[in-house]
């Protein structure tokens, strides 16, 4: 069972950084999310771009530098990201 204190802890922007840092699927539980914290999570595991509410290019193109199969995760896909995804892993087309 969770206290009140364990569940505030997600709403604390230093502890929710290194938490994805060592674990980006714990993006999920984040509360005040930025964009830090997402970079920190794709950076960790491109996939965790699935968990991100506010997609850039900036943080789809870093998911994609980590796995080139993240770009299936991207909302709005380009040229240059898909470029991107090729280039990391051939495989992705």
């Amino acid at each position: 069972m969770y206290t009140k204190k364990d569940l505030l802890k997600w709403y604390d922007e230093s502890y929710c950084l290194s938490a994805v840092k060592q674990n980006g699927y714990n993006l999920r539980f984040v509360k005040n999310q930025t964009e830090k914290i997402y970079l920190a999570a794709v950076k960790q595991n491109g996939y965790n771009l699935q968990y991100v509410n506010n997609q850039t290019g900036k943080i789809c193109l870093e998911a994609i530098k980590q796995n080139g199969y993240a770009l299936q995760y991207v909302k709005n896909q380009t040229e240059e990201l898909c470029l991107q995804a090729v280039k990391q892993n051939s495989k992705t087309l």
